[in-house]
């Protein structure tokens, strides 16, 4: 409360100021930096939104409504969001119905059967491309492209939710680094677009069902990775190191390499 023309201000008995070790203050501006990139614009949103969707769909409206050969679930809107018919789960988190539920808080309407749908409502890949030109499909498809910008703040709230993830998991020996590095990555122009594409694109890597032989692919292991050099740059290179990892410890029935030309294109765009 402010003070009154008539109302003499009282004294007070100040303590004198805390001089923070140079370290703690560069650490301090980082993290303001970061905390207001977080708060994007609607037409940042919006680029970033677009490049997540050339990233993952080629920037095409079909390739918003996907169904890779070889899983066991549908990938859908620009971040290919996991979503899994009923019965059937795997190793990685399912993330298209938390953006049911975050683009329904944002005032999208969404049909009755989508709504209503607790499951992938087409339980093969087969079913699935039976329906591609079906109405559900088609209006799944219409709302997808109209919520672009919807989806990158969703991705975003994801990148937000990943530190405290990711540090509640690694011993308190490591927690500054990851931290330190978040922070650099994050501080820069296109750091924020990095973060958010990488943790959509393969997970905050704090999950023990998404592990190949015990060794992780996700943001967290990215930034374990990282050196000291330039932050980007070393983002991008420790992102295909720990993709190239994964390809090699991955189930060979699941084919991974052939998908590995196209992640290491996707991350090295990361270095600018």
């Amino acid at each position: 409360m402010g003070l009154t023309e008539n109302r003499k201000p009282k004294t007070v008995n100040r303590k004198p100021a805390v001089r923070l070790p140079l370290a703690q203050l560069i650490a301090l501006v980082v993290i303001t930096q970061v905390s207001h990139a977080l708060e994007i614009s609607d037409a940042q949103a919006e680029r970033i939104g677009l490049r997540i969707w050339q990233n993952e769909c080629g920037g095409t409206v079909s390739g918003l409504t996907s169904w890779n050969a070889g899983e066991d679930f549908a990938s859908l809107g620009i971040g290919h969001f996991l979503w899994y018919p009923a019965g059937k789960r795997g190793p990685f988190e399912e993330s298209f119905p938390p953006l049911l539920r975050y683009l329904e808080s944002r005032g999208v309407a969404l049909p009755d059967w989508l709504k209503e749908s607790k499951s992938c409502p087409w339980s093969t890949r087969s079913e699935f491309e039976a329906a591609r030109e079906s109405t559900q499909m088609r209006e799944l498809r219409s709302i997808l492209a109209n919520t672009v910008a919807l989806q990158a703040r969703f991705a975003s709230a994801r990148l937000e939710a990943a530190l405290p993830k990711m540090l509640a998991t690694v011993p308190a020996s490591e927690r500054d680094k990851i931290r330190t590095n978040f922070y650099r990555v994050g501080a820069r122009p296109a750091g924020v677009y990095a973060l958010v594409d990488y943790v959509n694109f393969k997970g905050e890597g704090t999950l023990a069902t998404e592990r190949y032989h015990g060794q992780g692919w996700g943001l967290l292991q990215v930034l374990e990775s990282m050196g000291d050099g330039e932050p980007l740059r070393e983002f991008s290179n420790a992102a295909a190191k720990v993709l190239k990892r994964r390809v090699a410890n991955s189930p060979p029935a699941r084919g991974e390499a052939r998908w590995l030309p196209g992640w290491l294109n996707r991350v090295h765009r990361y270095a600018g």
